[in-house]
C-alpha cells in the first residue's frame, strides 16, 4: 500500500529510530515550517512524496527530538510547529488535550470526552485519537480504555505499550494500565 502525501507542497524528512523509519512530511519555508504529519515506522515506508534535498534546522531538531522520545529521554515538543488547524474542531480540542498528559500518566477516551464537556463523546475521542496526524508528538498512546484494556495506536498496540513501558507507566498479568496515574 502506498500512502500519498495530500499537500501538494509537501516534502519529507526521513530519519531512522530504534523502532524502524519515521518520516515527517512538511511544508512552508525552511525557517517556518509546519508538519502536516508525522509517519510511525510502519507507515513510514509507503509514503510517497518529495523528499527535500535540504532540511529546515526546526525540522532536523524535531526528529531528533522524537528519536531521544523513543529512547526514553523526555524531550519538549513545540505544538506551534503542527498544522493542527487542518484538524477539525473536535479533533483538535482532543489533540491539546492529549498533548496536555503529562509523561508517566494515562487518560482515558471517558476522562477526555469528559474534560471536554462532551461526556458522551467517548468514541469520538477515540476516533479523532486513531486519526492523529502527529503521532508522538501528540502522545495519542497515553489514552487507553476505562477498564485499562490499551485499546487501538496507529503503530500497533505492541508499540504502545513499550512507549508506556519506558514513560514508567505499569501494568497488571494480563496487559492493562494500572490506572494509578491518570489525568483528567
Amino acid at each position: 500500500m502506498t500512502i500519498s502525501v495530500m499537500f501538494s507542497t509537501a516534502q519529507v524528512f526521513r530519519f531512522p529510530t530504534a523502532f524502524g523509519e519515521m518520516c515527517l512530511a512538511w511544508e512552508g519555508t525552511s525557517t517556518e515550517p509546519h508538519v502536516m504529519r508525522i509517519f510511525l515506522p510502519k507507515d513510514a515506508d509507503a509514503v510517497e512524496a518529495l523528499s527535500s534535498p535540504i532540511i529546515p534546522p526546526a525540522i532536523a531538531d524535531l526528529g531528533a527530538r522524537i528519536q531521544a522520545f523513543l529512547t526514553g529521554e523526555a524531550p519538549v515538543f513545540d505544538l506551534g510547529m503542527l498544522a493542527l488547524e487542518r484538524c477539525r474542531d473536535f479533533q483538535r480540542r482532543v489533540l491539546l488535550a492529549e498533548a496536555a498528559i503529562p509523561r508517566g500518566w494515562v487518560s482515558t477516551y471517558g476522562r477526555i470526552a469528559a474534560h471536554l464537556e462532551a461526556p458522551t463523546a467517548s468514541r469520538a475521542v477515540g476516533n479523532a485519537l486513531a486519526q492523529n496526524p502527529f503521532p508522538i508528538v501528540i502522545p495519542c498512546h497515553r489514552a487507553v480504555r476505562a477498564n485499562g484494556a490499551l485499546g487501538g495506536y496507529q503503530g500497533g498496540l505492541t508499540l504502545k505499550h513499550t512507549l508506556l513501558t519506558a514513560e514508567g507507566v505499569a501494568f497488571d498479568a494480563s496487559g492493562r494500565v494500572l490506572l494509578e496515574r491518570v489525568w483528567y
